[in-house]
């Protein structure tokens, strides 16, 4: 009865883990549409040479205080990783997912150190800002996925066995690549949408898009839009195979119709998000609908491959 007891409460700190990560990635959403990326100048881990802002601005306080959510995400993480390896025998896959979470929350903090370092934040437009948005989508949605694993491990999920349904695991491989398309391409339209002043209406911007004389990060965001449908055609076709394939299993059944859902909100918000010229409020619930269809993926995916011959 102690093991259930404790493995209850190793499984709610694992959720809240990965919940408390979510809030610091909108924030950090919310720092990179506000303009505030540069509030604490070119200065890592101060903040414009000061341990603490003594005068700051406005960009300032929502810069410092990214950095504090940030650093307490990283001594979560931490304690989950050894509360992990404390309770799991050597060679377990949940410590093997709390490890891939510490890692990628690591070179977390060090894509956000380099974007300012190298003054790659707020307005500033680089050759290298594009490379830079598309690592740290990259790098956040792996940890996401190393967050939900430790998560649902931790709840009694089962790991996946790939090479028992190596059909569908090629499939939901091509569905991981088409995600992350999606993503670096939602990435370039948020950056050009930051740096280039607003387009009066959708036909103004589609104009922008695609004329020869636009910034290329302005021709490149015409992909995302057209990226996403395709790609969400593609998550609700393999969710409603893996449905039918799964003949009853009911948790793969829930997440199959929890992610198809999530996808179909995602693409009515998408298009409200493009028609309404993209605010910040409407970019944080939309990268948090695409955090939701992510984590739902995954969830989906691991159930249908776990390995009943492996014991939790």
């Amino acid at each position: 009865m102690e093991a259930k007891t404790k493995l209850s409460k190793f499984a709610k700190y694992a959720w809240f883990t990965l919940g408390y990560n979510i809030l610091v990635i909108l924030w950090g959403v919310f720092l990179r549409a506000s303009k505030s990326g540069d509030g604490c100048g070119q200065h890592w881990l101060t903040c414009h040479g000061e341990v603490i802002p003594s005068a700051p601005e406005f960009k300032t306080v929502i810069e410092f205080s990214h950095r504090l959510t940030s650093g307490l995400a990283f001594l979560i993480v931490l304690v989950l990783v050894i509360w992990a390896f404390r309770k799991f025998a050597k060679g377990h896959y949940l410590r093997k997912a709390a490890v891939i979470s510490f890692f990628f929350i690591i070179t977390e903090a060090l894509v956000g150190a380099g974007l300012v370092l190298t003054g790659n934040t707020a307005e500033a437009i680089t050759p290298y800002r594009p490379y830079w948005a598309i690592g740290h989508l990259i790098n956040t949605f792996i940890l996401l996925a190393g967050l939900t694993l430790t998560a649902w491990f931790a709840s009694g999920g089962k790991p996946p066995n790939l090479r028992k349904h190596p059909k569908v695991t090629a499939l939901l491989a091509l569905s991981v690549a088409g995600i992350l398309f999606v993503g670096i391409t939602g990435a370039i339209a948020a950056l050009s949408n930051m740096l280039f002043e607003p387009s009066g209406s959708l036909m103004e911007g589609l104009q922008k898009d695609f004329s020869a004389d636009s910034h290329i990060l302005l021709r490149l965001r015409i992909f995302h839009p057209f990226s996403s449908v395709l790609v969400s055609v593609l998550l609700i076709f393999v969710a409603g195979w893996l449905k039918a394939k799964a003949e009853g299993n009911l948790q793969v059944t829930r997440w199959t119709g929890i992610l198809s859902l999530l996808v179909i909100i995602q693409i009515i918000f998408g298009g409200l998000t493009l028609v309404t010229g993209a605010p910040i409020v409407m970019q944080l619930i939309h990268l948090l609908l695409a955090d939701a269809v992510w984590i739902a993926f995954i969830l989906m995916s691991v159930t249908y491959l776990a390995d009943e011959e492996i014991l939790p």
